[in-house]
C-alpha cells in the first residue's frame, strides 16, 4: 500500500461525523481518566485514614492496659513502703531481732503474691546499703546513682529505670521510702524488679502480620512481639518503613501519664488488596461507560451530519446562474432553521444577481462624484486667499493672520490628495499651534498653551491628527466651560528605555468625578462606544486609530487621569520606530 493510498484513505475518514465521534470519545476518555484517578486516590486516602484511626484506637486501648498494669505496680509498691512493718524496719534496721525480720519477710511475700509481674522487692538504706534481702550489696551495684537522685526529687513517687543491664528480660523501678512518723523524711529506697513479660504485647499472628512495641521514656523497648530491636527503623519518624523487604505503616501513641510510646506497624499489603479491588471496579465501570458513550456518540454524530449531507448535495447541484432550494426535512429545530435560512439565502441571491448591473452603474457614478469632489478644496483655498488679500488691503492684519491659519488648518486636514496618513511630530505640533491661534481669537486671554518637545523627537513619524483631537477635547471640555483662565500643555518626551515616546495633553479645567473617569477608562479599554457624546467619541476614535496604526506594537492605549476642579490629563505611548 503506497503512501498516496494511505493519505487518500485517511482523507476519506476525515468526515464531520468521525470528527465528532473522535472529539466526544477523547473528551470522555479524559473525563473517565480524571474521575478514575480522583476516585482511586480518594478511596485510597479514605481507607488509609480509616485504617490509621483503627490502629490508633488499638494503640490507645493497648496504652490504657499498660497504664493499668503500671498503676498496679505503683499501688503495690506504695502500699509496701507505707506498711507499718516496713516503716518500722527501715527506721530501726540495726535494732531489729530475728522475729521482726521474719515478720518483714512475711509482709513482703504477701505483697509479692498480689502481682505476677513483680519479680522481687529490695529495700536499701539512705546510704545505699541493702537491708532486704539480707546481704552486703550496695544499690550502686544495681543501678546508676542518677536514679537515686531522681527518686529523691520525686519525693516518694515511683520512678521507672528501665531494663536490668544484667538481664534484658527484667526492668527496674525505684521509689523513696518516706518515714511517716518523722515528717516524711527519707528512710531509704525500694527497688522493684519487674518481669518484662508482664507488659507483653499481643502475639503477632501470621495472617495479620502486625508488629507492636512498647518503649519507655528513653525510647528503650520494654516489650514487643517481634523479637528484634527495630528502634533504628523508627528513629526517622517516617509514616512508612521497610522491614525484611516488606512495607509497614507506622502508628505511634504516647501515654500522657507515663510518657511511654506504643508503636504499631501494620503491613500495607492489606491496603493494596482493598485498593486493587476498587481499581478493578473503577476500570470495569469506566470501560462500560466508554462503550455506552461510543454508541451514543456514533448515533448522535449520524443525526447531526445526515441533514448537512443532504444540504451539501443540494448545493453541489447549483449552477453559476441558478441556485436551487433544498427540500424541508424533519430534524432538530437548529437544522430546520438552517435549511430555512439556506432557502432564504438562495431566494435573496437569485434576486441580487439581477441587480448586479445597476450596482455597477451606481459604483461608477460614485467614483465620478469622488473625482469631482477633489476640486472643492482648491475652491476653498482660493476663496480664503481672496479673503486674506482683501483684509490686507483694509489693514486688518489680525484677521488676515487668522484667515491664513485657517487656510493652513484646512490644507493640513484635507489638502493631501495622496492620502498620506503619516506626518512628523513637528508637523503635528505646527498644526496644533495654528489651531490654538484660531481658538485664541474666540477665547482671548482665557486660553494659554505650552508645548514642550525635545529636538530629537521632532522628526518621529506619527499618525496624522492623532494629537489635535485631544487638544480640541481639552479646550471644549476643560477650558471653554470655565470662566477662569486656562492652560493647555502638550508634552512629548522620550521614555527611559528610549524605544518609545510618551505624549500627554493636560488642561487645568474642571476635570471630572471618579465615576465619570472610571466609565471613560472602561470604554477605552473595551474600545466600546462611550455615552459621553463628543468627548467620549473623540477619545475612543483616537484610541482605535492608535491600535490600528500600531497593531501588535502598542502596549496600551489612551489613559485618563483627572481630579475634580483641578484638570484632566490624557497620555499615550507610541514606539519611535514602527506603525503600519
Amino acid at each position: 500500500m503506497t503512501i498516496a493510498n494511505i493519505k487518500s484513505y485517511f482523507k476519506k475518514l476525515n468526515t464531520l461525523r468521525n470528527q465528532i465521534v473522535t472529539v466526544f470519545l477523547t473528551v470522555m476518555m479524559i473525563v473517565l481518566c480524571i474521575v478514575s484517578l480522583l476516585v482511586y486516590k480518594q478511596v485510597g486516602t479514605l481507607m488509609r485514614e480509616a485504617t490509621e484511626k483503627l490502629i490508633k484506637q488499638t494503640a490507645i486501648e493497648a496504652n490504657g492496659r499498660m497504664e493499668t498494669l503500671y498503676q498496679q505496680i505503683d499501688m503495690l509498691s506504695n502500699q509496701l513502703v507505707t506498711n507499718g512493718t516496713v516503716q518500722k524496719f527501715v527506721e530501726n534496721d540495726e535494732r531489729m531481732d530475728s522475729a521482726e525480720k521474719t515478720e518483714l519477710i512475711k509482709v513482703i511475700n504477701n505483697f509479692h503474691a498480689y502481682s505476677n509481674g513483680i519479680s522481687s522487692f529490695e529495700l536499701y538504706s539512705t546510704d545505699g546499703k541493702r537491708m532486704y534481702p539480707f546481704s552486703e550489696k550496695k544499690i550502686s551495684s544495681m543501678i546508676d546513682q542518677k536514679w537515686v537522685t531522681l527518686a529523691n526529687s520525686k519525693k516518694g513517687r515511683l520512678v521507672w529505670i528501665g531494663k536490668d543491664p544484667n538481664d534484658k528480660n527484667y526492668s527496674y523501678a525505684i521509689r523513696r521510702v518516706s518515714l511517716m512518723d518523722h515528717m516524711f523524711t527519707n528512710g531509704g529506697y525500694l527497688l522493684v524488679r519487674i518481669s518484662n513479660s508482664y507488659f507483653q504485647m499481643e502475639e503477632r499472628t501470621s495472617d495479620r502480620g502486625d508488629y507492636m512495641m512498647l518503649l519507655d521514656v528513653d525510647k528503650s523497648p520494654i516489650s514487643d512481639n517481634y523479637g528484634m530491636d527495630i528502634r533504628n527503623i523508627l528513629l526517622d519518624g517516617d509514616e512508612v518503613v521497610m522491614i525484611e523487604g516488606k512495607e509497614y505503616m507506622v502508628v505511634k501513641h504516647v501515654s500522657e501519664k507515663l510518657g511511654w510510646t506504643i508503636v504499631i506497624l501494620k503491613p500495607t499489603s492489606f491496603l493494596q488488596e482493598r485498593i486493587t479491588a476498587v481499581r478493578n471496579a473503577t476500570l470495569v465501570s469506566g470501560s462500560m461507560g466508554f462503550i455506552i458513550f461510543l454508541v451514543s456518540a456514533f448515533f448522535l454524530a449520524t443525526m447531526i451530519t445526515n441533514p448537512i449531507k443532504r444540504l451539501t448535495k443540494t448545493m453541489k447541484k447549483a449552477k453559476m446562474d441558478e441556485l436551487k432550494t433544498n427540500q424541508e426535512s424533519s430534524g432538530s429545530l437548529e437544522f430546520i432553521e438552517l435549511n430555512k435560512t439556506y432557502n432564504q439565502m438562495v431566494d435573496n441571491t437569485n434576486h441580487l444577481i439581477q441587480e448586479v448591473y445597476e450596482k455597477e452603474l451606481l459604483r461608477s457614478q460614485t467614483e465620478l462624484k469622488a473625482l469631482q469632489a477633489q476640486i472643492d478644496p482648491h475652491f476653498l483655498y482660493n476663496t480664503l486667499n481672496a479673503l486674506y488679500w482683501s483684509l490686507e488691503e483694509k489693514e486688518q492684519d489680525d484677521l488676515a493672520d487668522i484667515v491664513i491659519a485657517m487656510s493652513e488648518l484646512f490644507r493640513y486636514t484635507i489638502g493631501d490628495m495622496k492620502g498620506n496618513e503619516w506626518v512628523t511630530v513637528s508637523d503635528e505640533l505646527d498644526h496644533i499651534e495654528r489651531y490654538l491661534q484660531v481658538m485664541k481669537m474666540r477665547l482671548g486671554d482665557r486660553l494659554l498653551w505650552h508645548i514642550e518637545v525635545p529636538p530629537e523627537c521632532l522628526q518621529v513619524r506619527v499618525p496624522k491628527l492623532i494629537i489635535q483631537p485631544l487638544v480640541e477635547n481639552a479646550i471644549m471640555h476643560g477650558i471653554e466651560k470655565s470662566r477662569r483662565q486656562g492652560t493647555v500643555s502638550i508634552k512629548v518626551r522620550k521614555m527611559i528605555q528610549a524605544s518609545s515616546l510618551e505624549i500627554s495633553v493636560e488642561d487645568n479645567g474642571f476635570g471630572m468625578d471618579d465615576d465619570t473617569l472610571h466609565s471613560l477608562n472602561l470604554a477605552l479599554e473595551s474600545e466600546g462606544v462611550s455615552s459621553f457624546k463628543e468627548m467620549g467619541v473623540a477619545l475612543i476614535n483616537v484610541n482605535k486609530r492608535l491600535h490600528l496604526y500600531y497593531d501588535g506594537e502598542l502596549q496600551k492605549g489612551l489613559k485618563l487621569d483627572s481630579e475634580w476642579n483641578k484638570g484632566t490629563r490624557v497620555t499615550f505611548d507610541i514606539p519611535i520606530k514602527g506603525g503600519n
